[in-house]
C-alpha cells in the first residue's frame, strides 16, 4: 500500500489504496480510446492545452510545492522553483512544438519527399520521488504536444504528488484518457509494458529499474528512453574562478538535499588548487544550515526516506574503513525526521564504495589530479556518463573537456542543469535516449518517410 511519510517528523501523512487490475484496465482502455481521438487533434488544440496547464500549475504552485515538501522533504523554496519550470516547459513546447512536429521537406527520389512527424500511442511514465514534479511534466509536456497520451506510475512515497498532477491535467481541460496516474506497485510494471496498447515507455530511476523496463520493453520491441543514475563529475582547473566554483559546487551538489542524478558528485580538482579549494567548500558546507525544509533560512533539508540515511551512513561509514578522508559530517543529524549533516569524503580509495558507487545524499567527493588529461580520465573512470561541469577559463582546456568528457552533457564554468530548450540524458549506465528540446518530442514519434510522384 503506498504511503506518504513526512521526512521531516517520520510522521505519516496519508495512507493510498492501489489501484485494482480492474482500474488498470480500465486505465488502459481510457488510453486507446483517448489516443484515437487525441492523435488527429490541430495542433493548436495541443498547445492551448498546455498554455492551460501551465496557468494551472502557476496558479497552485504554492499549494503544490507545499505538497512536495511534505511528502518528500525538498525545501519549500525549491518546490515552487520546480512547479514554476513545469510551467516553462509546457509553454516551451506549446509556443516550440508546432514548429517541431511540422512536416520536413527533404531531397529524395519522388517529385515530393517528406518527413512526417506523427504519434505513437499511449507511453508508460515510470518516474522517481526526487523530482515528483518535473519529472513527470517534461514527459508530459512533450508527449501530450506530439498527439500521444501518458499513464503514469509514479514512486510509491510521492502519491499524493502524483495526483495532484492528474488533477492539474483535468483543472485544464485535458480529455479524459489523456494523462492518468495509477497508484501500484512496481511489480505491476511488467504486465502494463507487455499490454498491446501501451507502444512505449520512459523511466527515470535506478540502474536496476532501468534494466528491468528496458528488458521486457526489448522482448516486446517497444521504444524506451532511460535516465537512470548518475556520478557526475565537477573538475576544477587552475585557471578557474575559485569563488564561483565554490558558490556553484555546493549548489550543484547539496540541491534537493543531495538527491538527484545530475549533482556534482566527484569533485576533481587540479594539484595547484586543491587546497585552496577543499578549504573554501569545506567552510561552505559547514556553514549551512539544516533543518525545516519550509524554513526561509534553512539550506539543507531532510532526506526523502529514513532507507537513504542508512545506505549514505553505510556507503561512508565502508568508504572510511577503506582509506578515504572523512573532512566533515558523515552521520546521521539525531532527532526526529531523516536528517543527515552536510558531508565531504577525500583522498577516496580505489575500493572504497564512493569511488564506484552512485551517493544518492549530500556527500562531496574530493580527488586530487596533476593534469588535464589525469583530470578527464578519472572523469570518464564511471560506469556512468550523465553529466558534469567544468570549471576552467582556459579556451584549449574547455575544447579537450568537450571533446573528451565522455557523458551526455558537459557544462562549462557552471552547473548541470536540464532546461527544455537543451536535449537532456546520458550515455553508458546512465541510460540513452534524449529527453526534453526537439530531440525529445521526436523520442516517442513514429519519424515516418512520405515519397509521393
Amino acid at each position: 500500500m503506498p504511503k506518504s511519510i513526512n521526512p521531516a517528523t517520520g510522521e505519516t501523512i496519508e495512507e493510498f489504496a492501489e489501484h485494482t487490475d480492474q482500474d488498470i484496465e480500465r486505465a488502459l482502455e481510457n488510453a486507446e480510446a483517448a489516443f484515437a481521438d487525441w492523435r488527429q487533434s490541430p495542433i493548436e488544440r495541443r498547445a492551448a492545452l498546455l498554455h492551460r496547464v501551465a496557468d494551472e500549475l502557476e496558479r497552485r504552485k504554492d499549494e503544490l510545492a507545499r505538497i512536495a515538501t511534505a511528502e518528500m522533504g525538498k525545501r519549500y523554496k525549491e518546490a515552487v522553483s520546480e512547479v514554476e519550470k513545469c510551467a516553462l516547459g509546457c509553454r516551451y513546447y506549446a509556443d516550440h512544438g508546432p514548429s517541431m512536429i511540422a512536416d520536413e521537406i527533404r531531397d529524395g527520389p519522388a517529385g515530393k519527399n517528406f518527413v512526417a512527424y506523427l504519434p505513437i500511442g499511449p507511453v508508460l511514465a515510470v518516474m522517481p520521488w526526487n523530482f515528483p514534479y518535473w519529472q513527470c511534466f517534461r514527459f508530459i509536456a512533450p508527449a501530450v504536444m506530439a498527439g500521444n497520451v501518458g499513464i503514469l506510475k509514479h514512486a510509491s512515497n510521492v502519491s499524493q504528488c502524483a495526483l495532484e498532477i492528474e488533477k492539474v491535467m483535468l483543472a485544464a481541460d485535458a480529455p479524459q484518457g489523456v494523462f492518468q496516474t495509477l497508484l501500484i506497485s512496481s511489480k505491476k510494471v511488467e504486465g502494463i509494458l507487455r499490454d498491446r496498447r501501451i507502444r512505449a515507455a520512459t523511466l527515470t530511476g535506478s540502474e536496476g529499474a532501468g534494466s528491468a523496463v528496458a528488458s521486457t520493453a526489448g522482448s516486446e520491441i517497444k521504444t524506451t528512453v532511460l535516465e537512470l543514475g548518475g556520478s557526475d563529475p565537477f573538475i576544477v582547473m587552475p585557471s578557474a574562478d575559485l569563488k564561483k566554483a565554490t558558490s556553484v559546487g555546493v549548489t550543484a551538489r547539496m540541491q534537493n538535499n543531495g538527491q538527484s542524478c545530475i549533482a556534482a558528485k566527484r569533485f576533481i580538482v587540479h594539484a595547484d588548487v586543491y587546497d585552496d579549494y577543499l578549504g573554501r567548500y569545506r567552510e561552505a558546507v559547514e556553514a549551512m544550515k539544516v533543518g525545516d525544509p519550509m524554513a526561509e533560512d534553512t539550506d539543507m533539508g531532510p532526506l526523502a526516506m529514513a532507507s537513504s540515511v542508512e545506505d549514505l551512513s553505510g556507503q561512508i561509514e565502508r568508504s572510511v574503513k577503506a582509506g578515504s578522508r572523512l573532512v566533515t559530517g558523515g552521520e546521521p543529524i539525531d532527532g526526529p525526521g531523516f536528517f543527515f549533516k552536510p558531508s565531504i569524503l577525500a583522498e577516496v580509495t580505489p575500493d572504497a564504495p564512493a569511488f564506484r558507487e552512485e551517493l544518492f545524499g549530500p556527500c562531496a567527493i574530493f580527488f586530487k589530479v596533476k593534469s588535464i588529461d589525469e583530470a578527464i580520465a578519472l572523469a570518464n573512470d564511471s560506469d556512468f556518463g550523465l553529466g558534469g561541469a567544468v570549471f576552467t577559463n582556459d579556451p584549449a582546456e574547455q575544447q579537450r573537456f568537450v571533446r573528451d568528457l565522455d557523458q551526455g552533457g558537459t557544462h562549462i564554468n557552471r552547473m548541470t542543469a536540464s532546461d527544455p530548450r537543451l536535449p537532456f540524458g546520458g550515455v553508458k549506465r546512465s541510460g540513452y535516449g534524449r529527453e526534453l528540446s526537439r530531440e525529445g518530442i521526436h523520442a516517442f514519434m513514429n519519424i515516418k518517410t512520405v515519397t509521393i510522384d
